[in-house]
Order: C-alpha cells, then sequence, then structure tokens
C-alpha cells in the first residue's frame, strides 16, 4: 500500500463564478420560491440566502476587519462552539425574516464583491484564522480553510436550487471541488475503523463531475493511497453526486439513504465484507452545526 499525500485545493478562483450564479439564481427566483421548504430542516429558500449574506458579512467583519462583536465561549470543546455557532446563524436568520426578497438580493449584490476579493487574496499557505474541526485539526492552513468556505457557499446555494428545481452547479468546474474538500477528512472520520493493516478502501462519487478516493490502513492509522495494483480492496463504497452532496453537508443522515448507496468488499477483509459499516463514518459533519 503506497500512501500518498493529496495536493492542496486553490479554490479561490472559484468564489467569483459561484457568487455570480447565486445572484442570478436569487433574481431568477418567484415569491412561491422564496417560501419553499428547503433540505436544511427548518429553513426555507429565503433563510438558506439570508444565512448566505450572514457569512459573507461575517467574513468580511471577523475575518476582514478581525471584529467579532460577539465574544466566542471561553472552552473549546467542539460541542460548546457549534452550539454557540448554531446560536449565531439562527438569530440572523430570524432576524432577516422581516426583510423582503429584493431587499435581501440588493444586500447579496453590495457584498459579493468585497468578499470575492478577500478570498482571491488570501495567501494558501498561512495559517487560517480558523480551524477546519472536522478534520481534527487544532490549526489549519489558508488552503483548507478557503476550500472549507467554499463548501459552505456551494452546499447553501445548491439547497437553494434543490428547493426550486434550477440546475447550474452540479458541474465538475463546481462540484468537484467541493466534495474533494469534503473527502480530505475521510481519515479523521475513519480514526475509530479498525481493520488489519495493508486494507484500501475506495470511495467513488459517480459521473464525471466525482471520481475515486483511496483510504488505506497503516501502522499510524488511516490514509490516502494509491489505487491497488489488482483492484482488490476490503470496502467500495458509491454514491451519486446527489447523494453525496447532501449527506457530507448533513442534509441527510446515513440511514436514510441506505438503499442509495453502493457498497461492497472482499469477503473476510475485517471489516465485515462490505462498507455499509464504513458508509456510517461518511458523515464528516455529524457533530457540525445545523445548516
Amino acid at each position: 500500500m503506497e500512501q500518498i499525500s493529496p495536493s492542496p485545493i486553490d479554490t479561490r478562483q472559484l468564489f467569483r463564478p459561484l457568487n455570480e450564479k447565486l445572484l442570478e439564481l436569487l433574481r431568477s427566483l418567484t415569491p412561491e420560491d422564496w417560501t419553499r421548504p428547503t433540505v436544511a430542516k427548518l429553513w426555507n429558500v429565503k433563510d438558506v440566502a439570508a444565512h448566505l449574506l450572514d457569512t459573507q458579512i461575517r467574513t468580511m467583519s471577523s475575518q476582514g476587519e478581525k471584529f467579532t462583536g460577539e465574544t466566542p465561549p471561553t472552552s473549546s470543546a467542539y460541542a460548546v462552539l457549534v452550539t454557540w455557532l448554531n446560536g449565531l446563524n439562527s438569530d440572523w436568520v430570524k432576524a432577516f425574516r422581516r426583510v423582503s426578497p429584493s431587499v435581501l438580493v440588493w444586500l447579496h449584490e453590495m457584498t459579493s464583491e468585497p468578499v470575492t476579493v478577500y478570498y482571491e487574496s488570501q495567501d494558501l499557505y498561512k495559517e487560517a484564522v480558523f480551524a477546519v474541526s472536522w478534520m481534527g485539526e487544532e490549526k489549519s492552513v489558508n488552503w483548507m480553510h478557503v476550500a472549507r468556505e467554499y463548501t459552505e457557499k456551494w452546499h447553501h446555494q445548491q439547497q437553494i436550487r434543490d428547493a426550486t428545481g434550477r440546475q447550474g452547479i452540479m458541474t465538475r468546474e463546481f462540484f468537484f471541488p467541493m466534495i474533494d474538500t469534503f473527502l480530505r477528512a475521510l481519515p479523521y472520520a475513519m480514526r475509530g475503523a479498525d481493520a488489519p493493516a495493508g486494507s484500501v478502501i475506495r470511495v467513488s462519487i459517480q459521473t464525471d463531475a466525482g471520481g475515486d478516493w483511496y483510504l488505506g490502513k497503516g501502522d499510524n492509522g488511516w490514509a490516502f493511497c494509491a489505487k491497488t495494483v489488482n483492484d482488490q480492496y476490503a470496502a467500495t463504497v458509491s454514491l451519486s453526486p446527489e447523494i453525496a452532496w447532501k449527506l457530507f453537508s448533513k442534509s441527510i443522515r446515513p440511514q436514510q439513504i441506505a438503499a442509495f448507496i453502493k457498497a461492497g468488499g472482499r469477503p473476510g477483509a475485517g471489516l465485515g465484507g462490505a462498507a455499509y459499516g464504513f458508509r456510517d463514518g461518511l458523515a464528516l459533519r455529524v457533530d457540525g452545526p445545523e445548516v
């Protein structure tokens, strides 16, 4: 088993076209569209659009100008931080229910350019202002932080598209960097999964928008590795892009989609000869904010 270190993911130049897609989408929504429910549970389309605005303004304030306004919790416990973030998200969305869709779109138009410029200007290899906790990191470099921010913008826009039946970003250009970022957390997500040393798992995201990722068990835990020579794997999982983005963004739970996952494996491989137990480890953000 040959372990590999995947290349950094540079998403900086994707924020501009992704934001342009968002503005185009928001301007196209009908009055009925704004009230449609989404996979974001308690949020409708307008709520998700309001949350996207919140992330833009918060980025400009807290990251661009180093202004927080509200003091984060003193505890560094992940669950405490998640509860605090959920409260911030909920407060903003609730307040913006008083704001009309047209004003919401206007505010997006006003903030889109400065936040795009901010992301485009980031040094990929500097220490990030926030660690990517679902990677198991206490400190992160900027490329991972910026890519994490890209996944947020992508999946919330896709929630709106999914709710209103609009295509646009389920393409190789926009989808692959998002799913590649989520899957970089696989070694951390699998840290508690036992298997014989040398076991290799393959995760496949179907269609040209996806690809294959290989994860191997070494003496120090799980790590990315090269494809096996004989194409034999302890477990395999294959997901459609439509299922994958909802699973990894916590819009659905693993137990809800068992019928939509193709799983297999080598009998007697130490992982039960199938990938169903592994599948549960693919919900990378099970403790993340409820968005």
